[in-house]
């Protein structure tokens, strides 16, 4: 099944014990923070709680097992700014009308309509204060004046939704190289004025193409343009010397900023985008894990990544937040090694696979360009259960695919007892906890919910005529034991048109008639149609 932090995070606000109400000051906060960790070009691979071994991730592994481990998580596109566009609006990148939703120069026009309804507008309306720190990459401005980096920088993220931002434009590759906050560039020298071009060198300090020596990566053509810090970008900079970043010390940055904005809202419900840059190029680790890891500076940068979320989660707990508050680790798009700078990141690879061995890289449509680490944890409220039920659903205008599941789906063996608890694994598809929300089948019937009595919830199809076979489930959403008979009528199957075929290898007659489940445990079954159905 897949799985898009979009549909996940939508579920997991719409759960039933935790509906958004309107905001009320008056009363004690009871709404969920909400912290999205976004990386850039994060392979499914790269994390040890996915099966690293060159590479040691021990902050992440343990937000993992706190959590859930998603298997099946995708990203919205094989790169960055499309996944971004999907991420805040709900809508794939390939939707959009104006078709501006490409990988953006760092001088490219705001790709989101300004009032635009987006996920933090959505947010806003219902309490939250909603922040972004670190890369932005959906552009700047109106699109009708050119941007200017020298005085008020807008329309951005401000005006999508976001109460606070401090982002760097695009991607570290691409100029202009600097920090904005909110619509200011930070530490920018009056006198000496920001110009940037992604056509015509307006400088006359050198670039990569002139001074190869100047650097401390050699690049490609097409990252060969000014060299700031010692690294040559795309495109052409001129001005702005005291604004410009330091590749050395964007992580620490961003780790402070976010921490920032955690402290300055500990009181109030919460929404924070943590833009993460690594392992994208250019790759500089800071100076404590230079050399830690076992496949070069790739490898160096993630497991800087690994602290940075270390350093996020430590803040949550000695600000007393982490119980309720939503965590989500995942990535724009899929690894890529090669990506205009030859910091022998091919060469240093000892064996890691970005990619666990799935076809494809970032830019690519593959399982390896999409497929992405996907790790959400509530400790208040998100048991493994409950979050793994959480289906594909339609958010907004958004109508998200379901594929088969693979055949060779590994079976689980039940529970000697009638009471079972089931993992992301244990099964194919499944359905969602809240009524208003869709869930489909294996085959991609869409679907809807019906409500048993005693708290149970079955998936039934919209419409009949579907051959072949799917999946039913119940899921207990109430906080206590709830016992019922196995029948076609009671998973709202119709009776006469559909039989049940087994539960997990056949084994009815092991777990009997009657089945218990504990709290929130999910029992899923296969089904089959019957062929008269077809007619």
């Amino acid at each position: 099944m897949r799985y898009s932090f979009n549909a996940c995070l939508v579920t997991l606000l719409l759960m039933p014990r935790v509906a958004l109400p309107a905001a009320e000051p008056s009363k004690p906060q009871t709404k969920p923070n909400i912290i999205i960790i976004l990386a850039d070009d994060l392979g499914y691979g790269d994390l040890g709680c996915y099966g690293a071994t060159k590479i040691k991730t021990p902050n992440i592994d343990r937000l993992a097992a706190g959590g859930v481990r998603f298997t099946q998580g995708y990203a919205p596109s094989a790169t960055c700014t499309p996944s971004r566009y999907s991420l805040l609006t709900g809508e794939y990148a390939w939707r959009q009308k104006a078709k501006t939703t490409s990988i953006l120069d760092g001088d490219a026009p705001l790709c989101i309509e300004p009032g635009r309804f987006t996920l933090t507008a959505m947010l806003r309306q219902v309490g939250y204060q909603t922040g972004i720190v670190g890369k932005w990459h959906l552009g700047l401005g109106d699109g009708q004046t050119r941007v200017d980096f020298n005085g008020e920088v807008q329309p951005g993220p401000l005006e999508t939704g976001f109460d606070y931002a401090h982002i760097i434009p695009a991607t570290v590759d691409r100029v202009p190289s600097v920090w904005i906050d909110n619509h200011k560039v930070l530490t920018l020298d009056p006198a000496d004025t920001i110009q940037v071009s992604y056509v015509t060198n307006l400088s006359d300090e050198p670039t990569g193409l002139e001074r190869p020596d100047l650097l401390k990566q050699g690049a490609d053509k097409q990252h060969s343009c000014t060299i700031i810090n010692g690294i040559s970008r795309i495109g052409y900079m001129k001005g702005g010397k005291s604004a410009r970043f330091k590749d050395e010390e964007l992580a620490s940055t961003v780790v402070a900023k976010s921490v920032e904005f955690i402290e300055q809202h500990k009181d109030v419900p919460f929404f924070l985008e943590v833009g993460l840059f690594e392992p994208h190029v250019p790759r500089v680790a800071e100076r404590p894990f230079v050399g830690t890891s076992e496949c070069g500076v790739r490898g160096d940068v993630i497991q800087q990544i690994d602290w940075e979320v270390g350093v996020i989660m430590k803040a949550l707990d000695r600000l007393h937040l982490a119980n309720n508050t939503i965590d989500i680790l995942s990535s724009d798009n899929g690894p890529i090694l090669f990506d205009g700078y030859y910091d022998r990141s091919v060469e240093d690879l000892n064996g890691h696979q970005p990619t666990a061995g799935m076809r494809g890289w970032k830019y690519l449509t593959f399982e390896g360009g999409c497929r992405v680490p996907f790790i959400a944890r509530w400790p208040q409220n998100l048991n493994r259960t409950a979050m793994s039920i959480s289906s594909l659903i339609t958010a907004g205008s958004v109508n998200i695919p379901c594929s088969p599941a693979p055949s060779s789906r590994r079976k689980s063996t039940p529970t000697t007892s009638n009471s079972m608890s089931t993992t992301l694994d244990d099964f194919s598809y499944a359905l969602i906890t809240n009524p208003d929300m869709i869930a489909c089948n294996q085959n991609g019937v869409m679907g809807s919910l019906k409500f048993e009595k005693g708290g149970l919830a079955t998936w039934r199809a919209d419409k009949k005529g579907t051959a072949g076979e799917g999946w039913i489930g119940v899921f207990n959403r109430t906080d206590q034991e709830t016992r019922f008979e196995l029948t076609p009528e009671i998973h709202g199957l119709g009776g006469s048109g559909y039989k049940l075929a087994d539960i997990w290898s056949n084994d009815v007659k092991a777990l009997g008639r009657t089945i218990t489940l504990q709290p929130h445990d999910v029992l899923f079954m296969k089904y089959k149609e019957k062929q008269e159905i077809m007619k």
